[in-house]
């Protein structure tokens, strides 16, 4: 590495352009990119697009049916021998309508980039702009070539792009993702949770309340001795968690309830822990005699165990410090496109987007002045991985 592509001399490149990245941040934000309406993501898509070509990067622009098109961007220098490939992974779409933005203004105040979508996370896809564009401006050749992978349908369970996070994943010597970073200190993820959903279904049998009640198998109360089975499986230290957070059963008060069912959010932090949750679901059995369970879904995200991202968080933290930055790690309790990368046993490092507050509500914002140091980390982990 030379002085000049340094994780120092990248840093210093990239800070007097804060401006440009604010401008292009509020570009993408104004492009509204709901995950379900599939036009509107599409725009946003268009956007994204044009302006990750005037890098000169190669863009393919993956057509969806039902989803906003996915973006697979490639940037191999020309002439150069690159051998392998890095994976930089994220989403454009967010968990807002179209029309939010009449009363969530994109603004900066108070140092901060506040608007939806802003901190989850089209300002990672920011920082990641400018660091190609950083990295352009360096004379040292990188060894891998760069594929940065900007999907659609990630906060709504990534089920259009999974096919293709894994394909590119598996060509990958190692992923960077662009989800947000965890708190005020910006810790990176290098671990998640798995996360899943089930849905417990049981029938009864109707009958009159008043009239006929020995007639009857009450549905509801079936459930309800289930969902009270479920709530021992919990232990929050193993960071298992199963909730069961909608309810619905019954269908006039003075008639026995036939039908009843309850979706379980389901969480493990370590694999033997989330096969063990799945085998026990399957295996439940009715209390009530009469009553019928049917038992839906599971795990769709398995858990990102620490393991896979060790080695990239130590060369991350030393990049950092050469920068004269301090950076720290956390586990989370959510998921991510990471959980079915590192699900691959490919090196996955998380949390690298934008630091700032507030995901999915009225006040999600960025910390703008973080926004050269992350793009700076992310261009110093593409230059020596």
């Amino acid at each position: 590495m030379t002085e000049s592509s340094s994780p120092a001399a990248l840093l210093r490149r990239l800070k007097p352009r804060l401006p440009q990245m604010l401008s292009a941040l509020r570009t993408f934000v104004l492009a509204e990119s709901p995950s379900l309406e599939k036009s509107s993501a599409d725009h946003c898509c268009t956007i994204v697009a044009e302006e990750w070509r005037k890098h000169r990067a190669r863009v393919e622009r993956l057509a969806q049916k039902h989803r906003g098109d996915h973006l697979r961007i490639t940037w191999q220098p020309p002439k150069s021998r690159t051998v392998g490939q890095l994976l930089v992974l994220g989403h454009y779409d967010t968990v807002y309508a179209t029309g939010t933005l009449a009363k969530m203004p994109f603004r900066i105040s108070g140092g901060k980039a506040y608007g939806p979508g802003t901190f989850d996370m089209k300002a990672g896809i920011i920082q990641a702009l400018f660091a190609l564009d950083a990295l352009q401006q360096t004379p040292t050749p990188l060894r891998k070539r760069i594929v940065f992978l900007w999907t659609s349908d990630e906060e709504i369970g990534s089920d259009s792009s999974r096919k293709l996070i894994e394909t590119e994943a598996r060509r990958s010597d190692a992923v960077f993702v662009l989800e947000p970073p965890l708190g005020p200190r910006g810790l990176l993820k290098t671990a998640r949770k798995g996360v899943g959903e089930a849905e417990i279904i049981v029938y009864g049998r109707a009958s009159h309340a008043g009239l006929a009640p020995e007639q009857g198998v009450n549905a509801v109360h079936e459930l309800a001795r289930q969902i009270t089975r479920l709530e021992q499986w919990n232990d929050l230290r193993r960071g298992i968690s199963v909730n069961s957070d909608v309810i619905e059963g019954g269908t006039r008060v003075n008639v026995i309830a036939e039908r009843a069912r309850a979706v379980i959010d389901l969480r493990a932090l370590h694999l033997a822990d989330m096969r063990r949750i799945e085998k026990r679901l399957r295996a439940l059995r009715p209390l009530t005699r009469g009553a019928r369970l049917e038992i839906r879904g599971g795990f769709n995200r398995a858990p990102m165990e620490g393991k896979v991202s060790a080695a990239l968080f130590a060369r991350a933290k030393s990049l950092a410090a050469q920068m004269g930055l301090s950076i720290g790690e956390c586990v989370a309790g959510g998921g991510s496109d990471g959980n079915l990368t590192a699900a691959l046993g490919v090196p996955t490092l998380d949390g690298l987007g934008a630091v700032g507050d507030g995901a999915h509500s009225a006040h999600e914002h960025v910390v703008v002045k973080t926004m050269p140091e992350r793009a700076a980390l992310l261009a110093a982990l593409l230059a020596e991985c």
